[in-house]
């Protein structure tokens, strides 16, 4: 699907190859390029040349900046002024509050009370003002609405917003015009909105394409949506990959059901082995949600699975989504 062809969809998303270019060059002065790392160790384990967008050394640790700069710096004057409120369980929530503190505005953050130490103290460092809920989707949603409605703040939701969405295409974006002939790219999937940017941002470059969402089985929503064609949203998990504990948005649900080649699904052990073996194949540090973009493809019969091509090496991206992970 080449750029045009993205652009003539109707009444999927209003989300154009123009908007994910505006949202690029919006963003360029305020995030890192992020480098993309290889491993022929990794390699070999898998069967396929693997290229790796590190998002995990972007700023703040994450791809968030990405979505969240897009969407602080697209508010006008008079919305600006009003601050801003989201809800989060860390990486998100840590992006809001910087890019808020970017443009000069508050940001009220509401986080579960079972999120990560570590990302609770980047938001706080960064000038966040958080208030903690239970560890529920609902009360997350409730929370934020409650302070929206005290503050008039405006609301910059995680993942159901165009501009969130549109803002972190450009990471799949790069990730396409650095590395030529991907054959497919991997990306975790939690609430959609990076899964959704990286269908639309890898696609819109090389409509060739193959875009794989990545799962915990402890947190399956976006499978079990895309496999009955209905929204299955979930209200607990207990994933080790704390960033992919949101449901998808009719919005993301929408943009996944016609652009997503698959969801693949991985188990809590396959996630802490594939952080160890970053760890020690690759230096890097990476986060749980991470892992789970490269786990599928370590597995046995991984790379044939996603109906790649046989007579050569497949080429295949894989979004290090973060690296804020506590360590010890």
């Amino acid at each position: 699907m080449a750029a045009s062809n993205l652009n003539a969809q109707k009444g999927v998303t209003a989300i154009t190859w123009e908007t994910i270019v505006e949202a690029h060059e919006r963003i360029r002065p305020l995030v890192h390029r992020t480098p993309v790392l290889t491993s022929t160790s990794l390699n070999e384990m898998a069967g396929a040349s693997l290229f790796f967008k590190c998002e995990n050394l972007q700023k703040t640790g994450s791809f968030k900046i990405r979505g969240a700069s897009n969407a602080i710096f697209s508010l006008s004057a008079e919305e600006a002024k009003r601050g801003v409120v989201t809800h989060s369980s860390g990486n998100h929530a840590a992006a809001v509050a910087r890019a808020a503190g970017w443009r000069g505005v508050p940001a009220w953050i509401v986080m579960p009370k079972n999120a990560p130490a570590v990302k609770c103290r980047a938001v706080e460092s960064y000038g966040g003002k958080i208030t903690y809920c239970e560890p529920k989707v609902s009360a997350r949603a409730e929370t934020a609405a409650r302070i929206q409605a005290e503050t008039g703040a405006v609301l910059i939701h995680p993942y159901d917003d165009d501009r969130i969405i549109a803002g972190q295409a450009t990471a799949a974006k790069e990730l396409l015009e650095e590395v030529a002939e991907l054959d497919a790219v991997l990306a975790p999937v939690s609430g959609g909105g990076l899964l959704s940017g990286t269908c639309l941002g890898a696609k819109g470059v090389r409509g060739t394409v193959r875009v794989f969402g990545c799962e915990p089985e402890r947190a399956d929503d976006a499978y079990r949506s895309l496999k009955t064609g209905v929204l299955q949203p979930q209200e607990t998990t207990d994933t080790i990959a704390d960033g992919l504990r949101a449901s998808l948005a009719p919005r993301t649900f929408a943009i996944l059901r016609k652009y997503a080649d698959g969801i693949l699904l991985v188990s809590e052990e396959e996630i802490r082995a594939t952080l160890r073996l970053v760890w020690q194949r690759m230096k890097i540090v990476i986060e749980p949600s991470s892992a789970v973009a490269l786990a599928p493809l370590l597995r046995e019969g991984g790379v044939a699975a996603l109906g790649l091509p046989h007579d050569r090496m497949a080429r295949v991206g894989v979004i290090l989504s973060g690296g804020n992970v506590e360590m010890g």
